[in-house]
């Protein structure tokens, strides 16, 4: 059984100082860094998009970078990012008018392609797409802010991902995304996550980052090494 990994939400960082930021939250154990791009169309809430992190790129931050695109006409955004060399780009079914296109785009240039099913999005396109996807996001809150809470019936959607990934013998990361924090970790993890992309939890937390992202990991891992 493969470790956990913890996705650190940027999101809910302190903008005055994002590279720290960053760069304190690998150093504590955080595996990926979650970069939210939002349009204020898609979802209500407009955040960051690519000159942000071009900015980082040329301040040497060369994390492996989680790009969630939550806006409307993403190709030419697909593109932008991958010239900025993220690791891999997850997009809407909603938010493009050629998902299949979109998708074999973000493979084209050798990213991984990523899909985000919003709490009250269908399964059913995963029929079409599966075959082309690394990653599937779940949305465990309607997407457009941080702090939100956990919905509690998101736990049969990511049982159900998972039996369908399994199934197809893929070899397809499960994320989830949405007030995750260190009461909810483990069961989320039993559930069937691979990936839990947080956000306020960390660095909305008194404690110290490490201190955090250690009790995540020992969480969502512990009942695994039983």
């Amino acid at each position: 059984m493969k470790n956990k990994l913890i996705a650190a939400s940027i999101l809910s960082a302190n903008f005055t100082c994002l590279g720290k930021e960053i760069n304190d939250v690998l150093k504590a154990g955080a595996n990926i860094i979650h970069f939210d791009v939002m349009d204020n169309n898609y979802v209500p809430n407009l955040s960051i998009g690519p000159l942000v992190l071009k900015s980082l790129r040329e301040n040497n931050i060369n994390c492996q970078i989680d790009v969630h695109i939550m806006a409307k006409n993403i190709d030419n955004l697909i593109i932008s990012f991958i010239k900025l060399g993220v690791n891999s780009i997850i997009i809407h079914p909603e938010s493009s008018l050629h998902l299949d296109k979109s998708i074999s785009l973000i493979r084209k240039y050798g990213c991984k392609a990523g899909l985000a099913l919003n709490p009250s999005t269908s399964l059913n396109c995963l029929d079409y797409l599966i075959h082309k996807l690394d990653l599937i996001l779940v949305m465990s809150v309607n997407p457009g802010f941080e702090g939100q809470k956990f919905l509690d019936y998101i736990y049969k959607k990511i049982i159900q991902i998972k039996k369908i990934i399994n199934k197809q013998k893929r070899n397809i990361l499960l994320e989830v995304d949405g007030g995750i924090n260190i009461n909810n970790i483990k069961k989320i993890a039993i559930s069937g996550a691979d990936v839990f992309v947080i956000g306020s939890a960390i660095f909305k937390n008194k404690l110290p980052y490490n201190k955090i992202i250690k009790n995540l990991k020992l969480e969502s891992n512990y009942f695994f090494k039983k």
